[in-house]
């Protein structure tokens, strides 16, 4: 007997715009997807729990047809998920962050990132997305005022304090040496790796390029959920961090 399609809603970061919708079409479910802005990240986890808990809230009630589960495109996000809920059965990979999905497995981006630190990542939803949290209000660059020159600083935090700012700005750029851009195979390949190596070359850093995995994203849309790779919430549980090598657990 062939099994019923299930009716998956879908909330993801525009960053996987492209690599979701095509694995939604091809999941033997019928997959809704919601994308929200890339820039969530950079509110800091209150406030980006705050914005995920509204979008699934409403997402689950708007919804014409009750989904039977919801599914997240989202990693732990720098806790920005956790205490995250929902009053339909709720599945997230588990992954740290977006790079895991991009890569198709957490030991595939463990072992990256132990052979290659200082590896700035980039794919075709964070070319097409990029955005500078500067311009952004509401995050947490822009209300800790580091995105100022040196005389805004001194102005705002006083001359020392200016000074230590400047020093941890430059640290945190020049422990960057390598842009990896991640070809996932959807997009034109040929210009996003012409805008990486650009600005690989302009930050005087080496070039590389990955092959992308789709499959986690695949078997997330599939719901086929290995609870080696996916955490599987009951409605009203809601995220946690595990701080282990699972990384998410399910919170009270």
């Amino acid at each position: 007997m062939t099994r019923s399609p299930r009716r998956l809603l879908a909330i993801a970061c525009e960053v996987f715009t492209r690599e979701a919708c095509a694995a939604a079409a091809r999941s033997p479910h019928i997959v809704d997807l919601r994308f929200l802005p890339k820039s969530l990240h950079d509110l800091g986890e209150g406030p980006m729990l705050a914005r995920l808990q509204s979008a699934v809230d409403r997402a689950v009630a708007d919804a014409p047809v009750p989904p039977d589960a919801l599914v997240l495109l989202y990693g732990l996000c720098n806790n920005g998920v956790c205490g995250l809920r929902a009053p339909v059965p709720m599945v997230l990979p588990r992954a740290h962050d977006c790079i895991t999905l991009l890569l198709g497995s957490r030991a595939r981006y463990d072992a990256h990132f132990k052979a290659c630190p200082g590896t700035f990542y980039k794919s075709p939803g964070w070319i097409e997305r990029d955005s500078d949290p500067a311009a952004n209000p509401a995050s947490v660059t822009s209300r800790l005022g580091i995105h100022r020159d040196r005389a805004q600083l001194a102005a705002r935090y006083g001359e020392d304090n200016a000074d230590y700012l400047m020093a941890a700005m430059a640290d945190w750029f020049k422990a960057y040496r390598r842009l990896s851009f991640i070809d996932t195979g959807v997009g034109p390949a040929s210009a996003y790796r012409d805008t990486c190596q650009a600005q690989a070359r302009a930050n005087g850093w080496d070039f590389e390029e990955l092959a992308g995995d789709p499959g986690l994203i695949q078997r997330l849309l599939n719901a086929d959920w290995d609870p080696e790779d996916f955490l599987v919430l009951e409605p009203g549980q809601c995220v946690a961090a595990s701080h282990t090598a699972a990384i998410l657990r399910a919170g009270p």
